[in-house]
């Protein structure tokens, strides 16, 4: 499977939380959006400050991170992303959502691939199926 991956997915892997991706083992080829890292490396700061994440931990969780993003095939934000979030989409979305959404729906024009949207985000997700992609991560509603 060649998969566009969140960042909800590659936190719940890299931290270990319940309800990570069933078919990670199944992906063959990831493609995220070069906005992965900052998300990812955000969320573990902020857990670094409220929860009181130690050094050892938060270095191995990094670690994980760009270990994670080296595997995969990172997409920059390009102009022409940019340009196709700000279209009309079909369902409520969220900026940095619908720069995800575009990522992935040029990345497969692009390469004229099927492409599976691996997210644990219900809204993302419901926005992926709105444009045709099929969804991991998130049950059908």
């Amino acid at each position: 499977m060649i998969a566009y991956v969140d960042s909800s997915v590659v936190l719940r892997l890299v931290l270990g939380q319940p309800g990570a991706l069933a078919e990670w083992r199944t992906v063959r080829r990831g493609i995220a959006s070069g906005l992965v890292e900052v998300e990812c490396l955000r969320t573990l700061d902020r857990l670094r400050l409220r929860e009181g994440l130690g050094d050892e931990t938060l270095a191995a969780r990094r670690s994980a991170v760009f270990r994670l993003l080296e595997s995969m095939d990172v997409v920059e934000p390009t102009r022409a992303v940019l340009a196709r979030a700000a279209q009309p989409l079909p369902t409520e979305l969220g900026t940095l959502d619908a720069i995800h959404l575009a990522t992935a729906l040029l990345w497969r024009d692009r390469e004229a691939a099927d492409l599976v949207m691996a997210t644990h985000d219900a809204t993302l997700a419901t926005a992926a199926r709105a444009v045709g992609l099929h969804v991991v991560g998130v049950a059908s509603r």
